[in-house]
């Protein structure tokens, strides 16, 4: 309780600070990047096979958070979770199939917010799931000033765009193109990008600030990008994952069986068992191999935009958040795909550019975000500029993307927030940007989330509908653990069981960061509950299991002063 109270106060602190620095600062203008299904492979978060010049050279005039991570790993409940600031449990969506202002409550989103306060507000690509879960619309008029932009080409993603052996097309995993033969000599990235330039231009001379949101639609699969990008990673140089195999004390529960992967037709060819038949090695390389291209395919457009800010002078008045809905497995674990509560699906970069303030404004001529392409400048060095290594969220980009743009940041949610129609779950970060990271706060800790229909991995595993979820995983990440508990889950009233406990995780980072090694135990576990019978009902899942995690970590270390 006493952590809660300090990180509350802090937080109303932070809102009692706000009016006079805002009162200060002229408003910034707001490119709020968004990628689909990146995890941190990028040269600025260590990766050192990836090829991402442009996000690298962004990040070396940024702050980049180290450890962001999202609140459920698939897109729809993520992208709308970020962009209200509100957790899956309180969005009540966990699939793709319903309208948060109909189904939970009229929350407003960040993009909404920054319209009300006279910004024009302008969405390109894939920046709310489409579909039911934003009314079909991309929540407009809500949202956005102009409807949302969507690349014609897109429509051919999910048809028979992908030349096989045999001379025939294919709705193919792995679908490196050559453009100029695809529908209209395009792709959608390169669609969006365009439309964002064009959109950029048109508002280099207003007066009225501008938060322009353009969504990548890659690395998501299919792979369909241009073939060139596939030079950058020579199938022979790619490696496997460095524990590919399903760990021996993995709850069945816990295993997501990329069902979205088995159906791609040359996935079916394969033959796999289901669900841990392994993929053929051979075959896993090439995947590896395709999703680092299409990152750095993504990464050149990325590079467009912010090159394009350069050009119109914008780059001193525009603020630059890049971020992604979730990550992605590349065989760890022997998953692949997202749908899981592991850090290789749950966590993100989150790069936040603010001219002045982690960069200085460039001189008369200089040039801020050169555009590098990697396929003729393979070889770069960016050091990153300032990095935070303690745990964030994506409820916390809301808050601090409109204080540090200049508005004022949303006021914290109360306890029961679903009449509530602007406040954050999530934290005002703005504070990092002026004060030096004191090391390991054992305090900041990240809440994932991921539903399951039943104990063993079934084919709606991934992706079940809400009337079929049955059990719902909640995932707390600290400096030095994960610790997950899948609870039985009642979709018809939306609660959460706390003592049907169906199966756990708990893994120590410092000898495990792959999370490979599950120490939980069932007997530690009905000890501790019993220990804590005393907590309110009313208590949430989050405070019972910080609190659980405390014991756990106190008696993992007091056995060790033992032994």
């Amino acid at each position: 309780m006493f952590i809660c109270v300090r990180m509350r106060l802090l937080f109303l602190f932070l809102h009692t600070l706000a009016p006079a620095v805002v009162a200060r600062r002229e408003r910034r203008n707001v490119l709020f990047i968004m990628a689909d299904d990146l995890r941190t492979s990028l040269g600025c978060y260590g990766d050192s096979v990836v090829k991402s010049p442009n996000i690298d050279q962004l990040a070396s005039k940024s702050q980049i958070f180290l450890n962001a991570y999202a609140q459920q790993a698939v897109c729809a409940p993520s992208r709308t979770s970020m962009l209200t600031s509100r957790r899956p449990d309180t969005t009540r969506l966990y699939d793709f199939n319903s309208y948060w202002r109909v189904h939970s409550g009229n929350y407003t989103t960040m993009p909404q917010y920054f319209k009300s306060k006279g910004y024009f507000t302008m969405s390109v690509g894939k920046v709310f799931h489409p579909g039911i879960a934003s009314n079909h619309s991309d929540d407009y008029p809500y949202s956005w000033s102009i409807p949302a932009y969507h690349p014609a080409s897109f429509r051919y993603e999910k048809e028979k765009m992908c030349k096989g052996e045999d001379g025939q097309l294919h709705a193919n995993l792995l679908c490196a193109v050559n453009v100029t033969q695809q529908p209209g000599g395009t792709l959608p990235d390169l669609e969006s990008t365009g439309e964002a330039v064009r959109l950029l231009k048109s508002r280099a001379n207003d007066n009225v600030p501008f938060f322009l949101a353009v969504g990548f639609h890659k690395p998501h699969i299919p792979f369909r990008i241009p073939q060139e990008y596939l030079s950058l990673y020579p199938i022979e140089q790619m490696t496997l994952a460095p524990d590919p195999n399903v760990p021996t004390l993995l709850p069945p529960v816990a295993y997501n069986p990329w069902t979205d992967v088995r159906r791609r037709d040359d996935v079916q060819k394969l033959n796999i068992s289901f669900p841990y038949g392994p993929i053929p090695k051979d075959f896993q390389l090439c995947i590896r191999q395709h999703y680092y291209a299409a990152v750095s395919y993504m990464d050149a457009q990325v590079g467009r935009l912010l090159s394009t800010l350069d050009e119109l002078g914008l780059a001193d008045s525009t603020m630059v958040v890049m971020s992604s809905d979730h990550g992605w497995s590349l065989g760890e674990h022997g998953e692949w795909a997202k749908y899981s509560n592991f850090d290789v699906s749950t966590r993100v970069p989150l790069i936040f550019y603010v001219p002045g303030v982690t960069t200085r404004r460039n001189r008369l001529g200089e040039s801020t975000f050169p555009f590098i392409d990697a396929l003729i400048q393979s070889e770069h060095s960016f050091k990153d500029n300032k990095v935070i290594r303690n745990m964030v969220e994506l409820v916390d980009v809301f808050p601090t993307v409109s204080y540090l743009a200049g508005l004022r940041a949303p006021k914290p949610c109360p306890d029961m927030s679903f009449q509530t129609q602007l406040c954050t779950e999530g934290d005002n970060l703005a504070y990092t940007f002026r004060h030096r990271e004191r090391g390991e706060d054992e305090e900041d800790i990240s809440f994932s989330q991921y539903p399951r229909p039943a104990e063993t991995p079934q084919v709606n595993s991934d992706l079940p509908d809400l009337k079929d979820i049955k059990i719902m995983g909640y995932s707390l990440r600290s400096w030095d653990y994960r610790y997950t508990l899948w609870l039985g889950f009642n979709p018809q009233t939306f609660q959460v069981n706390v003592s049907d406990v169906h199966a756990g995780e708990l893994y120590m980072l410092a000898g495990d960061p792959g999370q490979d090694k599950n120490i939980y135990s069932d007997s530690q576990h009905s000890v501790m509950m019993t220990k804590m019978a005393s907590l309110p009902h009313t208590a949430s899942v989050q405070m019972r299991m910080r609190l659980q995690l405390l014991y756990l970590s106190a008696g993992m270390k007091t056995g060790r002063r033992k032994a």
